[in-house]
């Protein structure tokens, strides 16, 4: 089993190295977790080799439902995935993601080609983009996204800014007071490894009819994306159960 461990770290620390090299950023996002988690993975490999049988059997058991948990949950995040978009929606909204001082990143680039696909295809549709300004950025996610897309030739009149979120929670809150009364079908643009997560969100927000509409994602960065999204789906079940829990008290 320590080999096991082995093998696993050094296919850890490879890929965190393949994620520096590609994207030539120290400090890419949850980059550093595969050095860390190989790490562990060598530590792991050193103690399995000093256990007792009892003790390696225990770690066998631990490790066996810890990867069933990890998959159970990798197969809800990839069945969003499969959502297909309804045609003719009054609103879609993009949600943020990171920019670099003005500029577009490849995952929100991503989201704006897809939207520009669907309200080609859909030219009564208006879009809401969704993001603040955080660290590092100089202006803020919905006013570079609105200067992408009226640089693609859509019109002004179809895009409206939402600038003050810094989350997809508050993407899709402060989003929601945009709307006019009475538009309930709304489309969620964000990459494929996050839409599961953004419907999920959305419903809880209020949300009544809310479709999603599944951008692509950097194939070299898709399972540092994936292995992300299963904590924060994994924290975001535990939230909804608590406050679910809390409800019931308070009744």
């Amino acid at each position: 089993m320590e080999r096991a461990f082995y093998s696993m770290a050094l296919l850890c620390i490879f890929y965190y190295m393949v994620i520096l090299c590609y994207t030539k950023n120290k400090r890419a996002t949850f980059s550093l977790f595969w050095l860390i988690f190989g790490l562990l993975q060598i530590l792991l490999g050193f103690l399995a080799g000093k256990m007792p049988e009892w003790g390696l059997q225990i770690l066998q058991i631990v490790s066996g439902l810890l990867f069933i948990v990890f998959l159970a949950v990798e197969s809800i995040i990839l069945s969003g995935m499969l959502t297909m978009p309804s045609k003719h929606l009054p609103v879609i909204i993009v949600l943020g993601a990171c920019i670099r001082g003005t500029k577009i990143t490849g995952s929100l680039k991503r989201r704006l080609d897809k939207a520009l696909l669907y309200l080609h295809d859909n030219p009564e549709t208006i879009v809401i983009v969704s993001g603040g300004q955080g660290r590092g950025e100089d202006v803020t996610e919905a006013f570079a996204m609105r200067q992408y897309l009226l640089e693609c030739g859509v019109p002004n009149a179809r895009i409206t800014m939402e600038d003050r979120s810094r989350t997809t929670e508050e993407n899709l809150k402060f989003s929601k007071e945009l709307l006019k009364r009475g538009e309930n079908k709304i489309g969620i643009v964000t990459n494929n490894f996050h839409i599961y997560r953004a419907i999920k969100l959305a419903k809880v927000e209020g949300y009544k009819k809310v479709y999603g509409i599944t951008a692509g994602c950097d194939p070299v960065l898709f399972f540092n994306y994936m292995v992300r999204e299963f904590f924060a789906v994994l924290w975001l079940s535990i939230q909804l159960a608590r406050k679910s829990k809390k409800e019931q008290i308070d009744k």
